[in-house]
């Protein structure tokens, strides 16, 4: 389905509208993405952005607690959210009819959500009990997004676990809480965006309804997020006692996708070179011809491509037997970036490459939920809510000597090399679980 090339407003309090309707469809979907995520989190604090995602669904001034839910399934929809380095985002996609509600329930927790010890209490639980099933009490948990950033970065705001520490959430409060409502949520500091099937000037008219008389608030700071490059390879060990098997995790830092969304685009064309499928040059290495890898992968982001601002990470993460070394993993990976940024892909590789990234990209899109949260998040981070419908055609534009200077930068002394051992590598000891 083609992308319409969205529509965008600003109200005087501050918050922006990104409109793309789609006559055609349905339903709607609508997204709030505020400018807040694990990189905002003060120091003390790590695990707060999160914690709060969970507290903005506990009711609001004139919404009860989890009747947000309630309403939007009543509807025929579905709800939630979720928070990621650079922003927090909560969506819902819902038939046509209900997109008044929809507005009328995000407007009420931009106001005033319900901030009290209760629900403080109730969602650090909560949140606690998710970080044990998602990585303390789970083979390769949180592995490596939880740990490579604190080798590769050097700053807090980069490098620390956004879905942090038991000690850090426990210490919370609600004035806290407050403070960081008041300081990341105000409607300046958000972007709302509605897709698919609506009439524009009808939208406009109910998001000013439902959100104009929330008032404007001074905006934070943006968090300095620049730091230098590593001036030499990182090494790293993290003991896992679940896993079965070893792993190796390699980060890279990439180009700045604001400013060199090319540059940033051919590390996807060559991550397809190197895992995208089992011609890539990577798994016919590593698993078909000599095998030394039950499975390797490469990826850009931390939780995706274009989900961040700069400095983003180029992924390789291989899981191997113990008799495949890391730095055995690292040469065969050494020679074919090194072969790459000789000579580039060869024309098949390339076109192949370059077919994958594009239709994965089209299936990322595809469903209304996707594309709207890539477009409000797109919007957030770069200004450019476009880009959902124009990133394909620029995948399959890149070329062989881009993806070669793609490969020359990802430089061995510049990267940070994480070595997971599991439990028969490691002295047992229990997992920290908290109180």
């Amino acid at each position: 389905m083609p992308i319409p090339i969205p529509r965008r407003l600003t109200l005087p309090n501050g918050l922006r509208l990104v409109l793309c309707p789609m006559p055609e469809a349905p339903a709607v979907g609508v997204s709030v993405h505020y400018d807040v995520g694990f990189r905002s989190e003060p120091e003390g604090r790590t695990g707060f952005a999160h914690l709060f995602e969970h507290l903005m669904f506990q009711g609001s001034e004139s919404v009860d607690r989890l009747e947000h839910f309630r309403q939007v399934q009543a509807a025929g929809g579905a709800a939630n959210g979720s928070t990621h380095q650079d922003y927090t985002d909560y969506y819902q996609v819902v038939p046509s009819a209900a997109l008044e509600r929809v507005l009328f329930l995000e407007a009420d927790r931009m106001r005033a959500p319900k901030l009290t010890p209760e629900n403080l209490r109730t969602q650090l639980h909560v949140v606690k009990e998710e970080i044990r099933l998602n990585v303390l009490n789970k083979p390769y948990g949180g592995f490596p997004w939880t740990v490579l950033p604190g080798l590769l970065y050097s700053t807090y705001p980069n490098a620390h676990n956004g879905y942090g520490d038991f000690s850090d959430l426990e210490q919370a409060t609600v004035d806290e809480c407050a403070r960081f409502f008041d300081t990341y949520y105000a409607p300046g500091n958000a972007v709302l965006t509605i897709t698919g099937g609506f009439d524009p000037e009808r939208a406009a008219d109910l998001v000013h309804r439902h959100f104009h008389d929330i008032a404007a608030r001074h905006l934070a700071t943006p968090v300095d997020l620049s730091e230098p490059l590593p001036a030499g390879e990182l090494r790293g060990e993290h003991p896992d006692q679940h896993a079965p098997l070893p792993a190796t995790a390699v980060g890279y830092r990439m180009p700045d996708a604001r400013t060199e969304l090319d540059a940033y685009l051919a590390h996807m064309i060559l991550g397809s070179t190197l895992t995208g499928g089992d011609a890539s040059r990577l798994k016919q290495r590593l698993i078909h011809r000599t095998p030394m890898v039950t499975d390797v992968s490469t990826g850009c982001g931390l939780f995706g491509a274009l989900e961040a601002r700069d400095p983003d990470t180029f992924l390789c993460v291989a899981t191997h037997t113990a008799q495949t070394t890391t730095d055995r993993f690292l040469d065969v990976l050494d020679e074919e970036l090194a072969d790459l940024a000789a000579r580039g892909p060869r024309a098949v590789e390339l076109a192949r490459a370059a077919a994958l990234s594009t239709a994965g990209t089209h299936r990322a899109y595809d469903s209304l939920p996707a594309r709207t949260r890539a477009m409000g998040a797109q919007e957030l981070l770069f200004g450019r809510a476009e880009l959902v419908g124009d990133i394909a055609e620029r995948l399959a534009a890149v070329t062989a000597e881009d993806v070669a200077l793609a490969a020359k930068r990802l430089r061995p002394d510049q990267r940070a090399v994480l070595t997971l051992r599991p439990a028969s590598a490691t002295n047992p000891r229990p997992i920290p679980t908290g109180s």
